[in-house]
Parts: C-alpha cells; structure tokens; sequence
C-alpha cells in the first residue's frame, strides 16, 4: 500500500516525482479518476487547511468523504481506542485520511488499516502533506529546490511542518537557519540526523542578522497548545513578528516567505500584499498536491516505491522516553529500527535507550 507516514519513506527521486504528479494535475485536473472511491477523513485535532484541501482534492477527482473533524463526536468519547477506530474505517473507505494529537499515531495506524493512510499530522512529529505542497511551492517559485538556504523561525521544537521540511530539504543539499529561543529550538534528535548527513546548519537567536543570506524565510506560530509549562509559552509567546519595516529593503530581492499558517502576531498583514508574501498561494498549493497523494494511495498512477532495508523488530519491554508517544496510549508491539548500531522507536522516531 502507499501510504504516506513520514518523509523518511521516500527517496529524492520520488518526492519529485510526486510534485511532478501534482503539476499535472492542477493544469488538467480528472474529476472521475476517484469516482469509485471513499475516503475516511478522521481529524482528532482542529484543522481548516489540511481538512479543507484534502476534502477539495477528493470532490475535484471525483471522491466522496465521510469522517468527523472533532473527537468529541465519536465513539472515542466512550473509551474507544485507536485501534479499534482505524480497523472499523478501513471497512468504510478506500483510504484514511488522519490528523492525531500522538506523536506516532500515523505510523500505528498504518499497521492497524487494510487500506492506504495519509498522515495529516501526528503531535509534533511530522506532517508530509505540508512538507510537499511547502517544496511544490519552493520548486515553483524558486525554479528548484536544491542548495538553498532556508530559516525557520518560531516554534521549532514543537513544529511538526519544520520537521517534516527540513528530513525532506536535506535530501537536496539545502542549508538550515533555526532561529528560536532555547526552549523551543529544534529538537537535538534531528541535529543529530544534520550531523550524520553532513548538512549544514546554524543556530541563531535573531532573523535579522541572516535576512540577506536566506532564500526561504518559513514563519511558524507559537503553538500555546503543545506546551506542558504555560510559564514557558508566555515568555516566548511574541518573541519574533517579521513586518515590512524590518523585512523590505533587508532581505534578498528574491526572498519567499512562507508559513503552514494559521498565523496569530508573527507576521503582519502588512506584509500580505508584498511579492515576499507566499503563504497564501502555499496553502492553495495543497489542493494538487493532495490530489497526487490520493491518486499515488489509490494506485491510479504507477508509482514504484524503494523498499527500506531497516531492521524492524518487536520489542514487548522496550519503554519509548517520548511521553507524547502512542506507545504510551494504545496496546502497541513497542517496535524499534536498528540503525548505525542504535534503536529507534518505531512509530515516532525518537531514539530508544
């Protein structure tokens, strides 16, 4: 099945592949090629964009969409698991389309369904979705994606769009900027993975000291919603706003600025109108490329995965540390990856002691 959990899962060559697919079908869009098809939206987190475009893409190829856009409606209120959730979906549609507070909770329930699963976002681990219509997005607008030089800014521990963008930029020889305070920098696991690839990264408090350098500026907002200590939340809340005062004129002619949106204060409507401003037409981007996502989970194009050659084994004692983990929720077989003689947690990728 092609499911899409994580953009460890492909290859350079298939990412573009998968852009190439949504290029064609946004210039010529076929509105039967899903007319037999069913798919399960099932979002336990709120969303406007993800569930909105991935419900547009199924209606413009001609799907039909059930699910629920809030747990509260569900079974779930009366204890039922995850498990039991996904395995009763997969009877009612063609595909599942899901968003879940649980870091892991895609890669779970890609074991749990007999039909393909599109991870729509899983605590702050990742967000492939995002991730792909982010580099359609930079393909389009800066004619290509390798050897760039891109910032991220705001929420980098938490950011699950960060996260995903900067597995996948790494596979095209890209250059990372993480401007954040301490306590909400990016997470050293995925440093760690730089470091093993030899890419290219700095550290900064401030974006003003890079503007001139960056191709990609990438705003996110501060998520009060994934933080443990709100003391914390506070005192970083409105740490970074970007402007026209201290963007125009400071930054590269050519600079893009994007963000997964929703935004709050971090960037100012002012800016909106400025040919910096991306992040409107980023979002519309989403529409094609969940469209080639749907179409590549359907088999409606021929799309030939590499298979992995990672060592996945049961490990029923083995605890993951990341307590946001859905090892921690639901009755899982604990699996671990064994890689460069170390263990990883199978569904959230957090390395396991």
């Amino acid at each position: 099945m092609n499911s899409f959990i994580s953009m460890k899962d492909f290859t350079k060559k298939e990412i573009l592949e998968i852009l190439e697919i949504a290029k064609n079908l946004k210039c010529k869009t076929n509105n039967t090629l899903m007319s037999n098809d069913i798919v399960s939206s099932l979002f336990f987190e709120p969303s406007t964009r993800t569930r909105l475009s991935f419900t547009s893409a199924a209606y413009r190829l001609g799907g039909k969409v059930l699910g629920f856009d809030s747990p509260d409606a569900t079974s779930l209120k009366k204890g039922e698991t995850l498990r039991d959730t996904i395995k009763m979906t997969s009877a009612y549609s063609d595909v599942i389309v899901m968003r879940h507070p649980r870091d892991g909770a895609a890669r779970f329930a890609e074991d749990m369904a007999s039909v393909p699963v599109i991870n729509a976002g899983d605590g702050s681990n990742e967000h492939p979705s995002q991730t792909l219509l982010d580099l359609y997005t930079i393909q389009e607008e800066m004619k290509g994606i390798e050897n760039l030089k891109v910032a991220f800014v705001g929420d980098l521990k938490y950011g699950r769009t960060v996260h995903s963008l900067t597995k996948a930029l790494s596979m095209f020889n890209c250059e990372f900027f993480y401007v954040a305070p301490d306590v909400i920098q990016i997470p050293e696991y995925i440093l760690k993975e730089l470091k093993e690839k030899n890419i290219k990264f700095t550290l900064v408090d401030d974006f003003k000291d890079i503007l001139k350098e960056i191709d990609v500026l990438y705003m996110t907002r501060i998520q009060k919603e994934r933080f443990e200590n709100i003391d914390e939340y506070e005192q970083v809340k409105n740490v970074y706003e970007i402007n026209k005062s201290n963007i125009i004129g400071k930054c590269k002619e050519e600079m893009i600025i994007l963000h997964p949106l929703p935004r709050v204060d971090e960037i100012s409507i002012d800016l909106d109108d400025t040919k910096h401003a991306l992040y409107f037409k980023q979002a519309s981007n989403g529409v094609p490329v969940r469209e080639a996502m749907f179409a590549i989970a359907l088999d409606k194009f021929e799309f030939k995965r590499e298979k992995k050659s990672n060592e996945v084994k049961k490990n029923e004692k083995v605890i993951c540390s990341n307590k946001n983990c859905i090892t921690h929720f639901e009755v899982t077989e604990n699996k671990t990856i064994s890689k460069n003689n170390e263990k990883n947690c199978y569904y959230c990728g957090r390395e396991v002691k």
